[in-house]
C-alpha cells in the first residue's frame, strides 16, 4: 500500500506538471504597453526604426522581456491634447503606460498649472483604470525665468507622489544640449541621442512591466 500511494503521488505530481507546461507562464505574455507623448515619443525627424518607441521595443526584445508597445506620440501635442485624445490612445487591455508630456507646454510658456492639471487628470483615469504609469519628466529652458522652472519642473515629481507612478526624471537626460546627439534644430535627438534615452529610461521601464503584471486587468 505504502508502495501504491508513493506511485500514484508520483503520477499525480507528474499529471500536475504536465497540466502546467501545457499553461503558458505567465511572464510570456507581452505587457501591453502604450507610449503617450508628443514628437519625442512620436519620432520626429527620424526613420521609423530610429525612434523612442521601436528602440525601446528592440531593447526589450533584446532581453527577453515580453512587452509589447504602442506608439501614440503626436507632434506638437501639449499635456491637454494629451488628455483631450487619452480614451482612444490608450485601449481596454493596456496594462502599462509611458507618459511624455509637457515640453511643448514649456516651449510655448503654458502657465505650469495648466500643464499640472492636465497630467494630474490623466494620471487620475488611469489610476482608475488600474494602468501602470511611468511619467516622464521635462525641465523647463533657463530664459523662462527662475519661478517659472520651478513651478514647471514640481509638477512631476509631485505628480508621481500623488499617484504612486514610476518616475524618470528628465526624458532628455544625457541628450540635451548636446548637438551629437540632437537633429539640426538642436532640441530632438538624432538616432544616437535615442539611443542613449534608452539606455538610460530601460530600467524604469523594466520596473514599469513588473509592476504592470502586479496589477488587475484594466
Amino acid at each position: 500500500m505504502a508502495g501504491l500511494g508513493v506511485s500514484l503521488a508520483m503520477a499525480a505530481g507528474a499529471a500536475a506538471g504536465a497540466g502546467a507546461r501545457a499553461q503558458p507562464a505567465a511572464t510570456s505574455v507581452p505587457v501591453k504597453i502604450v507610449a503617450l507623448g508628443d514628437s519625442l515619443t512620436a519620432g520626429y525627424g527620424l526613420a521609423d526604426k530610429n525612434g523612442f518607441v521601436p528602440q525601446l521595443q528592440a531593447a526589450l526584445t533584446a532581453k527577453g522581456i515580453a512587452a509589447e508597445l504602442a506608439n501614440a506620440g503626436v507632434s506638437g501635442d501639449t499635456s491637454s491634447d494629451g488628455f483631450a485624445r487619452l480614451d482612444w490612445s490608450v485601449p481596454q487591455g493596456t496594462a502599462a503606460i509611458i507618459v511624455e508630456l509637457g515640453a511643448n507646454d514649456m516651449l510655448r510658456g503654458i502657465k505650469p498649472q495648466i500643464t499640472h492639471d492636465a497630467l494630474d487628470a490623466i494620471l487620475k483615469q488611469l489610476s482608475a483604470r488600474h494602468v501602470a504609469v511611468l511619467l516622464c519628466g521635462m525641465r523647463a529652458a533657463p530664459n523662462l525665468g527662475a519661478d517659472y522652472g520651478k513651478a514647471f519642473d514640481a509638477i512631476y515629481p509631485d505628480l508621481a507622489a500623488k499617484y504612486g507612478a514610476l518616475l524618470y526624471p528628465f526624458f532628455l537626460d544625457g541628450v540635451a544640449g548636446n548637438l551629437k546627439l540632437t537633429q539640426p534644430d538642436g532640441m530632438h535627438p538624432n538616432p544616437d541621442g535615442v539611443g542613449i534615452i534608452v539606455a538610460r529610461i530601460l530600467p524604469k521601464v523594466e520596473e514599469l512591466v513588473a509592476r504592470a503584471r502586479a496589477l488587475p486587468p484594466s
